[in-house]
């Protein structure tokens, strides 16, 4: 049976060579190859020597998840639809920027969290990625753009100053990595921290742990195991000021509530790259986006160092929300700037292809029976 060398990072690759009887150091080698150069073809690993070349090539496979999709927006965003067997398929998001690529990357098909205003939620539950389908994403576009910005097959996009920018730059157009694609990270532990053991590893893709961030809705338990495990960037979908609201937004805070989670979230900074933690927060119509709400905000993380990204709600098919007018939104925001937290509003990318933050899909066939009873619901 083969293997998928994707699969392994650093000290799983030493440990699968040292048992077919080769040298730990033809791991950096290998890695480098892989993840730095994009090899799948193991005769193009030069500096291997032939024996090795040809024990490889009949004990494993570089194998990566099938593009099904590639999609362009308007603003250079780019979003493949991946398969990953069964019927499932993964969405990836590329996000360009003037002195940044930002990939969006998933760790489950579908989620099992359900949250009320997440088109992942929405879709159901089916799978944990495999660690070679997680750092796949990562492999998938560096390779692609890099091939775009090589072959000059970007006639859609040459009005695109930034996308054109960021992807001949480097040979690795992907300077960030944001754990915040279809599932929940921490839901899918050992396989998210092996691939972020990849993305940190200087003979794979060597990007800073302020670099890479994963966002959470809030398992509390693995927040702590992160921090002692690999603590990079954290972001906390928050999304509401006081447990009611949050128990109706974010299912999982009727476990963990908002107390023990923003314990979690001092607890983590002892460590984490960082000394503030991202909290997320999408703007609702008429749900969460009030003074009093932006009032118990502030109220709530006094004592947790932070900045809050304010997310536009991104439509999708029935959903049941609207988003906040922008009025609202510059409201919110003001109040908690002057209350002296730092707060954005993100910027919508990729809306035109559903490929903003909240709208990823993919193909989900759902073991949770949601859409089935969502469906009921409805008729």
């Amino acid at each position: 049976m083969t293997v998928n060398l994707l699969d392994y990072d650093r000290e799983g690759l030493t440990h699968f060579l040292t048992e077919i009887g080769e040298k730990p150091f033809r791991a950096r080698q290998i890695l480098k190859w892989i993840h730095q150069f994009g090899k799948s073809d193991f005769t193009q690993m030069s500096d291997l020597a032939k024996g090795l070349r040809e024990k490889l090539s009949k004990l494993a496979i570089i194998a990566v998840p099938q593009v099904i999709q590639d999609h362009l927006a308007a603003d250079g965003t780019r979003k493949w639809l991946l398969s990953v067997g069964a019927g499932n398929g993964i969405e990836s998001v590329f996000i360009p920027e003037i002195n940044r690529g930002t990939l969006c990357v998933s760790s489950q098909v579908g989620c099992a969290l359900a949250c009320a205003f997440c088109s992942t939620g929405k879709q159901g539950f089916n799978r944990n990625l495999a660690v070679a389908e997680i750092i796949g994403q990562l492999w998938l576009a560096n390779k692609s753009l890099r091939e775009s910005a090589d072959s000059q097959l970007s006639p859609q996009t040459s009005h695109n100053h930034s996308f054109t920018l960021q992807t001949t730059q480097s040979p690795r157009a992907v300077s960030n990595v944001v754990m915040m694609g279809m599932g929940e990270p921490l839901a899918n532990f050992e396989n998210v921290v092996t691939a972020l053991d990849l993305m940190l590893d200087d003979c794979a893709y060597g990007l800073s742990r302020r670099r890479v961030t994963v966002s959470t809705s809030g398992l509390v338990p693995a927040m702590d195991r992160l921090r002692e495990r690999c603590p990079v960037a954290l972001a906390v979908s928050l999304h509401a000021p006081n447990d009611a609201l949050r128990d109706y937004l974010v299912p999982i805070n009727k476990k963990y509530p908002i107390k023990e989670l923003l314990a979690a979230c001092q607890r983590y900074l002892q460590a984490a790259p960082r000394d503030f933690i991202t909290f997320e927060y999408v703007m609702l119509d008429g749900v969460n986006d009030s003074v009093s709400h932006a009032n118990q905000l502030v109220k709530l993380v006094k004592d947790v160092p932070c900045k809050f990204n304010l997310i536009p709600f991104n439509a999708f098919s029935n959903s049941g929300f609207k988003r906040s007018s922008r009025e609202s939104i510059h409201v919110f925001r003001d109040i908690l700037i002057q209350a002296g937290l730092v707060t954005t509003v993100r910027k919508t990318r990729g809306d035109d292809i559903a490929a903003a933050c909240g709208q990823l899909a993919g193909q989900v066939h759902d073991k949770t029976r949601r859409v089935a009873k969502l469906n009921m619901e409805a008729s």
